[in-house]
Formats: structure tokens, C-alpha cells, sequence
């Protein structure tokens, strides 16, 4: 197992792409800190862990909340005296163009997509430093590298992360931390929800993936979980800044 004795926190982990990452990252031997708005979300993901053999516990977390966020990661320290891995995946979808997104609507978004990031990173990076080094994942979006109609919100939110994933890079190389940028594309989950009504149902999706995606078809949970193994593993121990896009060539079409 290539991630034996490594301790992860995943947040955004009860269900999802953050599920399907906290248990392959488990499988592969890391300890995993499984955090997660829903308590109960975070336990059933444990339970899903544990029965195939890995080590996990949950902790429910409003990511939103600096002082809690902050708090889950310094329990995690002092408990485990390390963090070698810290994948911050928590997020939200705000449908609309510039006249339909509210003010409101914008600040959700920046209070969940980008700022938690930014407090999980800086929380992290003197424990990561200290001890070496570590692997930060930070999950943007393939609508980060290019644009798309009535997203206003989420593209802006999810390019600033891709954007301050790269600086946390540059700044923190000498350290040995890294810091990179998962990017998926279409992923059958209920997170997709605000775009599909937006589309007009789900017709409207299946229609739009398999005429628009190049490869005709969305991405599955397991595919999107191997990539956060791949960056949070040794396998890319020379990657950093990097936004990895998953996206069956979306953004190239």
C-alpha cells in the first residue's frame, strides 16, 4: 500500500467525488480524517472504510466556520503528530449569469468554494513544513481553465482556486509541500443538481455530455479517486501547481 502510515483529512468527505477520494486514499493505507457538513455523512463513509478493511474516523466540520476548520486540523495534529496529506474538496454550485446570481448567491460561493481553502491551506502548511513535507489538493473544477454559459459564480470561484493552488506552490516548493489542483469535469452526483435544472432536467444533461464531452460519457466516482491518489501519492512527487483536469476532453473541444 502506497500511502501506509500517512495521515489524511478530506473534507467535503460524506458523500461524492470527497467520498470516493477519503476511501481510496484509505485503501491505499492512509489513516483518514473524513470530514463533512452532514455527521451523519461523515460516519456512513467511515462505516464504508472501515468494512473494506481501512482506517478512518469522522469529524463533522462546517468548512465555512474558520475557527472549526482550523480546530479539525489542529485536533488532527495534536492526536496523529502529523498531516501528510490535506485534500480540501468541500464545495458548492451556484447556477446563473451576472443578472441572475445574486450578491448573496456570490458570496455562498466564495465562503465555500474558495475561502475554506485558503484557511485549511494556511492552517496546514507550518505542520506540513515542520515535518517535511506534504501533498495539498485542492478540488477546482474543469469550468477553472475555460468558460461557460450561466455559471458566472462557479467559474469565478473555481479559477480563483486553481490560481492560489499555484501560488501556495510556488511559495512552499523548498518545503517539500505540494500543492495541486484536482479539475473534474462531468461526475454523475447530486452536485450537479443546480446546472441540470438550469439545462432544463435530465434530458437536457445526457443530451449536452454525450454530444459535447468528446469521449461521450460522464466520469465515475472511482476514475476521479484515482487522481487524488495519483496527487497525493509519491506517483507525483515531482507535480506541483498543477491543475489536473478530468474531464474526457471537454475543455479541448
Amino acid at each position: 500500500m502506497i500511502l501506509q502510515g500517512r495521515i489524511a483529512i478530506v473534507t467535503g468527505a460524506g458523500s461524492g467525488i470527497g467520498r470516493g477520494g477519503a476511501e481510496i486514499l484509505a485503501r491505499e493505507g492512509a489513516h483518514v480524517i473524513v470530514s463533512d457538513l452532514s455527521a451523519e455523512r461523515s460516519e456512513e463513509t467511515v462505516k464504508l472504510i472501515r468494512q473494506a478493511g481501512g482506517s478512518a474516523e469522522a469529524r463533522q466540520t462546517d468548512v465555512r466556520d474558520n475557527d472549526a476548520l482550523e480546530k479539525l486540523i489542529a485536533d488532527t495534529h495534536a492526536e496523529h503528530n502529523r498531516i501528510d496529506i490535506l485534500h480540501s474538496h468541500a464545495g458548492i454550485q451556484v447556477e446563473g449569469s451576472l443578472e441572475e446570481v445574486t450578491v448573496e448567491g456570490l458570496d455562498d460561493s466564495y465562503a465555500l468554494n474558495v475561502r475554506p481553502h485558503f484557511v485549511a491551506a494556511r492552517t496546514v502548511v507550518p505542520h506540513m513544513r515542520e515535518q517535511g513535507g506534504g501533498s495539498i489538493i485542492n478540488t477546482a473544477s474543469n469550468s477553472g481553465v475555460f468558460v461557460d454559459e450561466g455559471m458566472l459564480a462557479y467559474i469565478t470561484t473555481k479559477a480563483a482556486i486553481i490560481m492560489m493552488t499555484k501560488q501556495i506552490a510556488l511559495d512552499y516548493a523548498k518545503s517539500n509541500i505540494r500543492c495541486n489542483a484536482l479539475c473534474p469535469g462531468w461526475v454523475d452526483t447530486p452536485f450537479n443538481d443546480p446546472y441540470i435544472r438550469q439545462m432544463g432536467g435530465r434530458e437536457a444533461i445526457e443530451n449536452y455530455v454525450s454530444k459535447t464531452i468528446p469521449m461521450g460519457r460522464w466520469a465515475s466516482i472511482g476514475e476521479i479517486a484515482e487522481s487524488i491518489l495519483f496527487l497525493a501519492s509519491d506517483r507525483s512527487s515531482f507535480m506541483t501547481g498543477h491543475a489536473l483536469v478530468m474531464d474526457g476532453g471537454e475543455c479541448i473541444a
